[in-house]
């Protein structure tokens, strides 16, 4: 069973729920060009996640009469990884390997000092789990959006088989004698996938996810291993300041000709319309800050 959701900025003010399937596309799929098989469809329809903008009218014919909607156009971002840490951090200015540099040291200074441990056996995944789930539920991306570190069997179950594969890594950031931060980055191919990054709000103003985004980076880079970090679906300046490429996708779903779901999906366009006008508003006003900072509150 999946959702479309209508949100405000970090904030979920309506979830509909619909039986989909869902239809994902890798970054190497996407970088290859590649049309993986199409799945089946749900009762409903299906969930396009992440596909390549240019290739949606292949991947619409795919499902014959399905009414499109709930479309979301991004850029992508992800890191190369073949360059290496020193030519990584060598395409930031000065001036930002300066705030980068500043911002660990100052968390260093306030909490005494800070550590980062690294978690990929089966054991360290189990250790990581029992710290970062707590921290996880304080986080607005779980009060807010429920998208904070699942917690239920099977995600348990599904992390547990990927570290007995060598397929996941985790980080966690400790200050203050306690868990601030967690990374958790499940691998597909020879590719990181960001799946989850949270931060205990209280310590929000010493910006502990960067500082952990920046020690977790330098330990990967260090293996040798990956080819790409991808940062998923979605725009933010986290993931545009972190990555060093882009590629054109596009979330949508795709959903069976019924009356009710094209109310569904009129409403959708209509809520996105108006909120889309509404940041445009803010963005002249200068107030789209203080909006973003309320809403997350």
């Amino acid at each position: 069973m999946s959702a479309i959701d209508f949100t405000l900025g970090s904030r979920r003010l309506a979830s509909v729920p619909r039986a989909l399937a869902t239809w994902a596309f890798t970054l190497e799929e996407v970088l290859a060009g590649a049309l993986p098989e199409a799945p089946p469809a749900g009762r409903d329809g299906v969930r396009v996640l992440s596909a390549p903008t240019a290739r949606l009218a292949e991947i619409a014919a795919r499902y014959p009469g399905a009414l499109v909607g709930a479309r979301q156009d991004y850029r992508r971002h992800y890191i190369d990884m073949q360059t290496g840490f020193a030519a990584y951090m060598a395409r930031f200015s000065g001036k930002t390997r300066a705030t980068l540099r500043r911002k660990a040291k100052r968390l260093a200074d306030e909490a005494g000092s800070f550590a980062v441990t690294a978690h990929r056996t089966p054991a360290e995944v189990e250790a990581f789990l029992a710290l970062a789930l707590p921290l996880s539920a304080r986080t607005y991306q779980a009060r807010l959006l429920d998208a904070g570190l699942p917690d239920t069997p099977e995600a348990r179950r599904t992390m547990l088989e990927a570290a007995e594969a060598d397929r996941m890594r985790a980080f966690l950031l400790h200050a203050g004698g306690a868990p601030v931060a967690y990374l958790s980055l499940p691998v597909t191919g020879a590719t990181l996938v960001y799946a989850h990054l949270g931060h205990d709000p209280a310590w929000a103003r010493l910006s502990p996810g960067t500082v952990l985004q920046m020690e977790a980076l330098e330990r990967l880079f260090g293996e040798g291993r990956f080819r790409f970090f991808d940062f998923t679906e979605g725009e933010g300046a986290h993931k545009a300041m972190f990555g060093t490429h882009h590629a054109a996708c596009t979330s949508l779903v795709l959903l069976a000709p019924t009356f009710a779901n094209r109310t569904l999906l009129g409403a959708r366009g209509a809520f996105d319309g108006a909120v889309a006008g509404a940041r445009t508003l803010a963005e002249r006003s200068g107030a789209l800050g203080r909006i973003r900072a309320l809403l997350r509150a």
